[in-house]
């Protein structure tokens, strides 16, 4: 069927390349193997089901995370119209109801008459014209099937998962509400550390048993969802320096900043649960109740879900991917997503969007225009497929990745120089949104 697109992988990747192909009138099959087999961190059947953090990070235009998700809104993604439908209070990030979200893409894609949703684990690459987004938990079979065309220029980390909390077990008498420097209001609970707290607890972080990763698999850890454990064992500091940083979150009781703040943030919108932001480990689960225990308001806490490792799969990209997404060996094979060695649910989306655009114009017979590097979306896929080769690893999306025009580089006010970053980037959005559409 020379119309017919494959996708392999319902999560946010795969579920906005089905919604872009569709869209142009594509007929697609999107492939999903759960229920028929679940993955080491999903719990549910649903496209586009969040297994980390339920953030998709900041919301302030004159961010990168801001710019791209501004850039997905632009070219009607999916994903963003569920965000958007079921987000939750964050402050000035972007959070969803886990559930409500996936809810929502999943029927939103089952009611498009171009998109079949088959439920079946595929073993192998498929032959014809097809999206690979089988994320970060990708199957053994199919890692198998893609080292034989990579040639095992694949790699593996790990991932980690936070502890979500039972919003009735939080002693509010501890902990306080504030969005840091106020934005976005009182969205987030604070748990407040004195010096004597954080060192009890920097303490026995240190001590507490921790998972190790199985001989057979090296020890990799991205550094943007660095466990905290991993974190501690960096120095005293690091933990006040990351997550537990206390900047701008004056305690309203006291007037002044803790030593260190747990920040917790709403997982659903009925606030019956809590995310220990920035709080991902792998710290044996008897350990995470004792040592979490210490931190002021949470003495009591009852875990609806504790924190875990899983293994991430991603492609060395700058060797096998050209810029369009689709593989050198084989151009009418596309990778999107985690897979790809971006990291983050915004960046998968961002290449699932393009991925799915590019290979439906294919099948359509129509020349793919290439995606500015101004962009957000572009500045992704120049460093996932121009980055170096010998230490490839995944990247979030940040204003390092854009390319520095000789006018950039001479300018010294941070706030001017994202301002004039982001208005060339819509720019250059625009203009490329105009060339997909039209052709």
């Amino acid at each position: 069927m020379a119309d017919l697109l494959t996708i392999v992988g319902g999560g946010l990747a795969g579920s906005e390349a089905a919604w872009q192909a569709a869209k142009r009138g594509v007929r697609v099959q999107l492939h999903e193997m759960r229920p028929v087999r679940m993955t080491e961190a999903h719990s549910s059947p649903l496209l586009g089901e969040l297994v980390c953090s339920n953030s998709l990070r900041s919301n302030d235009p004159h961010s990168a995370p801001g710019l791209l998700k501004k850039e997905l809104a632009l070219a009607d993604s999916l994903i963003m119209e569920a965000a958007e439908a079921c987000a939750v209070p964050a402050g000035s990030a972007l959070a969803v109801d886990r559930r409500l979200f996936a809810e929502y893409i999943t029927e939103r894609l089952s009611e498009q008459q171009n998109i079949t949703i088959i439920r079946e684990e595929v073993r192998v690459l498929p032959e014809t014209t097809a999206v690979l987004a089988t994320g970060p938990l990708t199957s053994q079979s199919m890692a198998d099937a893609l080292a034989e065309l990579a040639g095992n220029e694949y790699l593996f980390f790990y991932d980690a998962i936070a502890p979500i909390i039972d919003a009735s077990s939080i002693d509010y008498d501890k902990v306080y509400k504030m969005s840091r420097y106020g934005k976005g209001g009182d969205d987030y609970l604070n748990c407040p550390m004195s010096r004597e707290d954080y060192i009890r607890f920097y303490e026995e972080v240190m001590a507490a048993d921790k998972v190790d990763p199985r001989g057979f698999e090296e020890k990799k850890f991205f550094e943007g969802c660095m466990p905290i454990e991993v974190m501690a064992s960096r120095g005293f500091d690091t933990m006040r320096f990351g997550p537990m940083k206390p900047v701008g979150l004056s305690d309203p009781r006291t007037g002044r900043e803790p030593f260190a703040v747990v920040q917790l943030r709403p997982e659903n919108r009925e606030m019956t649960a809590y995310n220990m932001v920035g709080f991902q480990t792998r710290l044996k689960w008897p350990e995470q109740k004792r040592v979490f225990s210490m931190i002021p308001g949470l003495g009591h806490a009852e875990f609806l879900r504790l924190g875990s490792i899983h293994r991430n799969t991603f492609i060395n990209s700058p060797v096998l991917l050209a810029e369009d997404l689709s593989f050198r060996q084989r151009p009418d094979l596309f990778a999107a997503g985690q897979i790809t060695g971006v990291e983050g649910y915004i960046e998968s989306t961002a290449m699932g969007l393009i991925a799915g655009i590019n290979a439906s114009l294919k099948l359509l017979g129509r020349q793919a225009p290439s995606v500015p590097p101004s962009t957000a979306h572009g500045a992704l896929i120049r460093h996932i497929t121009e980055a170096e080769k010998k230490n490839f690893q995944p990247s979030n999306i940040n204003f390092g990745l854009f390319p520095a025009s000789e006018i950039m580089q001479r300018m010294r006010d941070k706030k001017l120089k994202k301002a004039k970053i982001t208005e060339q980037a819509l720019e250059a959005w625009a203009d490329y949104l105009l060339l997909v559409n039209a052709v």
